[in-house]
């Protein structure tokens, strides 16, 4: 199969013999002119292949004949790749004589391979007998007209089948007055449309969303729809409604399509766009939005939750759904949201975007890396995982056990043990069966108190993740004792206790910023002073034992912070963690950051929207570029490192080196 960068875009004009296909072609010539877009009648191109034309072609046996078929749609593609436009090609996917059992296929391997979307024109199979008909010109057999409509509906169920299957993007065309500048418009659209673009469309819907907040958002939430906010699927509830009111049979046709080869892929979403549009016009499927939004009942936890978002000026919350936006409109409109929550989704042509599992990561990475907003993402299926992996915040919805995802609960699994992904779990309605075990994935009320101020507080951006003294003259005076290899115990703690008070009051406050309080003044009256921000609500935490000098000085400098001694991960418990406002991860040295990494996942099991800062006297310059820690930094919004110099030296201490050592005088033991 051709990859994207050697495929252009080629697109198929099909449609039994006497539905127009000739005749429209010239007309969109003239529309859409020869600038961008080349016109082939398919028999034409193999007329002036094959020496002596059509009729020499029309004598060859059936594999002569592919042969050629295949050189056809070659000079096309080639073309298309030579002049950089897009073509359409007027061609047939079928022969059927009346009276035989089935028609002969004349599409070839090639076409398949070629083609990236086929508009059929879906013209009435009456109409189509009329013109051939009063087709003059043509010496055509004489077929029924009930013959032409099996023919063009197993055209269509064959042509639908194969394009899943080779990623094609196809649609119909009624005949109508507005058929001409109905396929105009797909064709531009066909022309300007690709995954790039569709997220790079989808960074400026959001960048619209942001920017109208003036700056002052500090918090994101960003929500998926169907069977998050609701226990409903709007897309379900769309084509059940449809296939009801249409008497309509067969299997929902998004699930035909999402069970098909495409998948959950670009391609994929573009297609279910194309459904909705072949489907009604844009009156119709307003109205047919406007009842489905009518049966969709949002959660009333998230109701309120949207509802407290808004009275903050530095919250915000975007809708970005897979399923359909103008439903999703009208139920925030009902719930009293509509303008307030903006949504990103599609469901029409005219909306620019489809929103895939990749989107959603997009909306997500860029709120945090250049919008510098801590984010907070709710989903509930697969397609949210990397949106999830992506968030500060990661809250995973379970639904109904007889309508959630069936897949979700080994890719949630995986996502956790294997892919780092640290999340916890709402259950809606409360009764409802968990995913996984509260260790796992732990158990959060939407309505607890704790959660809303965690989300509703403000959260003053952090400077960049990594600040340090390097190359400042106290760091180098500072830095002096510790490597000096005559000093250590006591004056060799010493050392690391002043470090740990200048890092604090040089470099944390910026981090973490500082706080007004009133103080007696020498005078006799009170004035202003300042503290940490939160000081009472920090915790300071030793990394034992070669952090334990350095987190004293810190502590010197907060002294109404919280001190804990942790050996390990494990040390860190619940009742440390939850109520903070900041945690301060203290240790001497950082060589790989694997020891970092690991506190951290901890402390976001226990408290996933915690700012957590390290502070250390010297980190090696290779774990900030390389490893699980510049990982960490990279995706981690809230995590920051202050360190008095960074350390091009890779170099890892032992024995009577090692900094642990040193400090304590225990060089010498074996």
């Amino acid at each position: 199969m051709a990859t994207e960068e050697t495929r252009p875009t080629v697109v198929g004009l099909y449609g039994i013999p006497g539905c127009g296909k000739s005749f429209l072609l010239k007309q969109l010539a003239q529309e859409l002119g020869k600038e961008k877009f080349t016109f082939y009648e398919g028999s034409e191109v193999i007329a002036g292949l094959v020496p002596g034309g059509l009729g020499a072609f029309i004598k060859m046996d059936k594999g002569k004949k592919e042969d050629w078929r295949r050189l056809a749609i070659d000079h096309v593609r080639n073309s298309s790749l030579s002049n950089g436009r897009v073509a359409v090609v007027a061609g047939h996917i079928m022969f059927w004589d009346e009276g035989e059992e089935k028609g002969e296929p004349v599409y070839t391997d090639r076409d398949l391979n070629t083609y990236t979307h086929i508009i059929y024109l879906d013209t009435p199979a009456e109409l189509a007998f009329q013109r051939r008909c009063n087709d003059t010109g043509r010496n055509r057999p004489s077929y029924s007209a009930q013959h032409l409509g099996r023919w063009q509906s197993e055209e269509k169920r064959v042509l639908r089948e194969l394009c899943y299957q080779y990623q094609i993007l196809f649609s119909t065309a009624v005949h109508s007055a507005t058929l001409l500048s109905r396929v105009a418009m797909l064709l531009r659209d066909f022309s300007l449309h690709s995954d790039d673009l569709n997220l790079s469309s989808v960074e400026s819907a959001l960048d619209e969303i942001v920017g109208a907040r003036s700056g002052k958002l500090h918090t994101m939430l960003v929500l998926d729809a169907d069977r998050t906010l609701s226990p409903n699927d709007s897309g379900k509830l769309f084509w059940d409604l449809v296939s009801k009111s249409r008497h309509m049979d067969g299997e929902d046709p998004l699930k035909t399509l999402f069970s098909s080869p495409m998948g959950y892929s670009y391609s994929a979403f573009r297609q279910a766009t194309l459904l909705y549009e072949d489907l009604a016009d844009d009156l119709e499927f307003d109205r047919l939005c406007e009842k489905v939004a009518g049966s969709v009942q949002m959660y009333p936890e998230f109701a309120s939750l949207l509802q407290r978002s808004t009275e903050k000026d530095h919250v915000g919350a975007v809708v970005v759904t897979c399923g359909l936006r103008r439903v999703w409109e009208k139920v925030l409109e009902r719930e009293g949201l509509f303008g307030k929550i903006k949504i990103i989704g599609g469901g029409r042509l005219d909306d620019k975007v489809v929103v895939t599992a990749a989107a959603k990561a997009a909306v997500v990475s860029r709120l945090k890396h250049k919008h510098k907003t801590y984010t907070v993402a709710f989903g509930d299926s697969v397609l949210d995982l990397p949106m999830l992996h992506q968030a500060d915040e990661a809250i995973v919805v379970v639904g109904d056990k007889a309508t959630r995802s069936k897949i979700m609960d080994k890719a949630l699994l995986d996502a956790i043990e294997n892919g780092g992904l640290s999340a916890r779990q709402v259950l809606l309605p409360a009764h409802v069966t968990p995913r996984a075990n509260n260790t796992i994935l732990p158990i959060l009320e939407l309505t607890d108190p704790g959660f809303i101020e965690s989300l509703t507080r403000s959260r003053p951006q952090m400077l960049p993740k990594i600040l340090h003294a390097t190359e400042s003259s106290a760091a180098k005076v500072l830095m002096t004792p510790m490597r000096d290899s005559g000093i250590a115990g006591p004056a060799l703690r010493e050392a690391h206790r002043r470090v740990g008070w200048y890092l604090a009051i040089e470099l944390l406050t910026k981090v973490i910023g500082v706080e007004e309080h009133t103080i007696p003044h020498v005078q006799g009256n009170n004035t202003t002073g300042y503290r940490l921000q939160n000081e009472k609500s920090t915790l300071i935490v030793a990394l034992m034992r070669g952090g334990e000098p350095m987190a004293l000085g810190v502590n010197d400098a907060f002294p109404s912070a919280i001190f804990l001694h942790a050996k390990c991960p494990d040390d860190i418990k619940p009742v440390h963690a939850l109520q903070q406002h900041s945690i301060i991860l203290v240790d001497s040295v950082i060589n790989s950051g694997k020891t970092i990494v690991q506190f951290l996942q901890h402390i976001r099991k226990i408290n996933p929207s915690v700012p957590v800062v390290v502070v250390a006297g010297v980190v090696q310059a290779g774990s900030l570029a390389e490893g699980s820690l510049a990982e960490l930094m990279e995706c981690r919004s809230n995590f920051s490192i202050v360190a008095l110099r960074i350390s091009e030296n890779k170099y890892t201490g032992r024995g009577t080196t090692d900094t642990g050592n040193r400090l304590f005088n225990t060089t010498y033991i074996p």
